[in-house]
């Protein structure tokens, strides 16, 4: 294994399973155990609610039905994989984390790029204030980019691998093997997890149903992966200590193949915008970015906004400053919604997104959002009507463990 780059002074440690962690310098490098609290966060990337049922995934529903659970729940908009892990680890929006969707156009460089970078957080994480306190924490994400992107925050964190060419995630086993290994070896007050294979078959099934199998076939799989940590929490006596907290960052919808929208070529078309547009595609969502003269980016927003609007499943074009967006300037001039059933693929209409399954746009807001494990501060086997946010993960941590709120408050809340 190659040593990841940004890690500072870290060691490494291989567990009895093969897995190999990093660890920062002057850590604890055991497993310290008693009877203190733990809370695990787990990421089930890209699941929609209505697929955790008893039959496919009995185990995710047990622990559902079991503790607290949010049936309204939400992902954020104009919102991938990276910015509501971000938004789960900070408890703020965009505006002040600095990490408006998966891909931005980069005015310093002039070009679009992904969001993959430690410094692309400009903002604490309920990581590193657990850390400040003298807790250890531990990051086990499957997806390259999420491992780019949240950097040496963590005590411990996992390199993703062996990881699917392509996709550049690894497969769900491989990353319960590296959590399992964690908590066994280093057993650290908290864990964020990212599972991501039901993200990765879902952007591959065509329309939700020609390769139904291979996403079901994910569903179970991440539903057994999630039952083996579970099963690790109370054999080892955590469990009675511990919180876990799952949800998803966002759902999935998908398009038919002739359900595709481009902006570059009406955009393009109009005499104001031509040349001074950069198009940031995000699946469900386009960013749009006006480069022209800044005298003229008032009437510049007026016509994006009109020209994306008439286009055939466009949702909604809306100013970027929108109030109830509460995205930065990283986000450009105006955002772009696709209708249920459609996909932006911009700027080349037949190669930049050939994926059918995308998310980021309104219908792929509804997320499973559940609160389970043995600690007395986990209600057990209720239903609330309260709308849960990834933005409420943040908090609901930190009120667990009492190390208070950033300067600015949380844009989330406290759950428990």
């Amino acid at each position: 294994m190659t040593t990841p780059t940004g890690l500072g002074r870290r060691t490494f440690l291989a567990t009895g399973a093969g897995v190999v962690l990093s660890t920062a310098a002057g850590a604890p490098s055991l497993a310290v155990g008693g009877r203190r609290r733990r809370a695990y966060v787990l990421v089930v990337d890209g699941c929609r609610p209505d697929e955790i049922d008893g039959d496919l995934t009995p185990n995710l529903a047990a622990l559902r039905d079991g503790g607290l659970r949010f049936p309204q729940a939400s992902s954020m908009p104009v919102m991938e994989t990276i910015p509501n892990h971000v938004m789960m680890m900070t408890g703020v929006r965009p505006d002040r984390s600095g990490v408006p969707a998966n891909s931005v156009y980069d005015r310093a460089l002039g070009a679009v790029r992904d969001l993959d970078r430690a410094s692309d957080i400009r903002c604490d994480t309920v990581i590193e204030r657990l850390n400040r306190r003298g807790l250890t924490t531990g990051t086990v994400l499957s997806k390259e980019y999420l491992y780019g992107v949240f950097g040496a925050r963590a005590t411990h964190r996992w390199e993703p691998q062996p990881t699917v060419p392509v996709s550049g995630h690894a497969p769900d086993a491989a990353t319960m093997e590296a959590a399992l290994g964690m908590l066994d070896e280093l057993d650290p007050s908290l864990m964020f997890v990212n599972l991501g294979d039901i993200d990765r078959f879902g952007h591959g099934d065509l329309s939700g149903t020609t390769l139904q199998v291979a996403r079901r076939s994910a569903l179970a799989d991440t539903d057994l992966q999630v039952q083996r940590f579970v099963d690790a929490l109370k054999s080892s006596g955590r469990w009675e200590h511990s919180v876990v907290i799952v949800l998803a960052d966002h759902s999935m919808d998908w398009s038919l193949p002739d359900r595709v929208i481009s902006l570059a070529a009406p955009l393009a078309a109009d005499p104001l915008l031509a040349g001074h547009v950069q198009i940031a595609d995000n699946g469900g969502a386009d960013l749009l970015y006006w480069t022209g003269p800044r005298r003229h980016r008032e009437e510049a927003v007026r016509r994006m906004r009109a020209v994306a609007r008439a286009q055939d499943g466009v949702l909604a074009a809306w100013d970027r400053r929108a109030d109830w967006l509460r995205l930065g300037p990283e986000a450009g001039e105006v955002v772009v919604f696709c209708q249920a059933g459609w996909r932006f693929s911009d700027p080349d209409p037949v190669g930049s997104n050939p994926i059918p399954g995308n998310h980021g746009h309104p219908a792929t807001r509804s997320i499973p959002f559940f609160i389970g494990g043995g600690h007395p501060a986990v209600p057990k086997g209720k239903a609330t009507p309260r709308v849960a946010r990834t933005l409420d993960v943040a908090p609901t941590v930190a009120s667990f463990f009492g190390v208070g709120r950033p300067r600015g408050g949380w844009d989330g809340r406290a759950l428990l």
